[in-house]
């Protein structure tokens, strides 16, 4: 494993500043989305947006939108999802494993309304994108913070692995 002077070594002052403001940036966004439908909606649920979800999971998330039980469980994961993913990118604190989950949050939510030719929505999407929209740049993003370790440099990551790289010494 890499020590953190090594790490640091090979970026410059500007990418290891532009990688630590994408990851909390993207926390931030994560975060404030939680958090708004944990206070500020307490009666939000995920039931219409995946009722209408028209992607090639349709099937599944229309299923989990009728039964209550699993609406409910589903809506207290993407909530809590959201909180603790956000944090966790805000921070740096396990950033590799909380950009996965977030890949694989965002992946849900642009399967549920792929911005596919030829599928029809009556949901509110931003834009009229053709396969790109706000939700794969966003996972495009997850992917370079996954593969560049900004958390170890500047985020509560940095004291884990600093610590764990003195132990194994």
């Amino acid at each position: 494993m890499k020590s953190n002077t090594n790490i640091q070594a090979g970026y410059t002052g500007w990418q290891i500043f532009s990688l630590t403001f994408l990851r909390i940036l993207i926390g931030w966004h994560f975060l404030y989305e939680g958090l708004v439908k944990l206070y500020a909606s307490p009666a939000w649920t995920s039931g219409p947006y995946l009722s209408g979800s028209v992607g090639p999971f349709a099937a599944v998330f229309k299923a989990m939108a009728s039964n209550d039980t699993i609406l409910l469980i589903v809506d207290q994961l993407n909530i809590w999802g959201l909180i603790i993913i956000g944090l966790c990118l805000f921070i740096g604190l396990f950033s590799k494993p909380s950009a996965i989950f977030g890949i694989i949050l965002i992946s849900l939510y642009y399967f549920a309304y792929p911005p596919f030719p030829g599928l029809v929505t009556n949901a509110p999407v931003e834009g009229s994108y053709w396969i790109v929209n706000k939700n794969l740049v966003e996972i495009a993003a997850l992917i370079v913070l996954f593969l560049f370790p900004s958390g170890q440099i500047t985020g509560v990551d940095r004291y884990i692995y600093s610590r764990k790289n003195n132990l194994n010494s």
